[in-house]
């Protein structure tokens, strides 16, 4: 049977807000042209007419930062340790195997901008999916953010994961989760709001401090959720191997194949 691939990544470009102005993208587009003077310093004695239409080879010079376009979180960037007390991994430390296994889509479209996804959210879509958790399961939930990619509420845009709802899945044996919206929490102004009514710090970041107790990873920013089924399919996201940086650059994919779905859950 033919494999079928789904590409879960954004673009990285420079006119779509896809990140607060402070962390944007910026990307220097240089064509064959502009580069042929270092082509002809590579090779002394060459005349810019004997290269085949005058052209040399295009380049782009980008200044990014490793949270920029579609990514992997480390357990790093969420805090200095996890797994209460042991150093956190950094990005070129997560384990292979959690970035390709069976995926498990968790629709919650229907929350407004800023909720904070909750036990019983996360128990009530596995309950109606009829689906439950193994170890090392890749879960992405689906926000309303992935439709609002494109547009200037984008960052605002979508719900966000709770403590208690990402530790749900970690006690679960997940390892590796995955949202469309900017963050795996709500909205930062959001959350401003939450913090200004309730003095509560603990409300701030609480999904992924949940990387204190249980040591894991998500994606951020994925796209074309809305186009998978819930359950059977593959999911591949390996990171750009940094050393000692708090996250990586994937291109996240999900891959359907029921010959090699079924034996991966047979290996497990």
């Amino acid at each position: 049977m033919p494999r079928r691939f789904v590409d879960l990544s954004i673009y990285l470009e420079n006119d779509v807000i896809s990140d607060p102005p402070a962390y944007r993208p910026r990307i220097e587009y240089i064509d064959h042209r502009a580069t042929l003077p270092e082509l002809v310093n590579f090779f002394p004695g060459i005349r810019p007419e004997d290269m085949p239409d005058g052209e040399a080879w295009a380049i782009e010079r980008i200044d990014l930062i490793t949270h920029n376009g579609t990514h992997l979180d480390a357990p790093y960037h969420f805090a200095s340790t996890m797994n209460k007390g042991e150093r956190a991994m950094t990005i070129d430390e997560v384990p292979l195997e959690w970035c390709f296994q069976p995926g498990v889509k968790l629709d919650f479209r229907h929350f407004p901008d800023g909720y904070v996804v909750q036990e019983a959210d996360v128990d009530a879509e596995l309950e109606r999916i009829g689906h439950r958790l193994s170890p090392l399961e890749i879960v992405m939930i689906n926000t309303r953010a992935g439709e609002r990619y494109g547009h200037d509420d984008y960052v605002a845009s979508g719900c966000g994961m709770g403590r208690e709802a990402t530790l749900r899945l970690l006690n679960a044996g997940v390892r590796l989760t995955g949202t469309d919206g900017w963050s795996w929490d709500a909205p930062f102004a959001n959350t401003a709001k939450r913090y200004a009514e309730t003095g509560d710090a603990s409300v701030i970041w609480e999904g992924h401090k949940a990387g204190l107790e249980v040591g894991y990873c998500h994606l951020e920013k994925l796209h074309n959720l809305e186009s998978l089924p819930a359950t059977g399919f593959m999911v591949s996201c390996f990171p750009f191997k940094i050393r000692g940086a708090s996250a990586g650059f994937t291109r996240a994919v999900a891959i359907f194949d029921d010959a090699l779905l079924a034996s991966t859950i047979a290996q497990r």
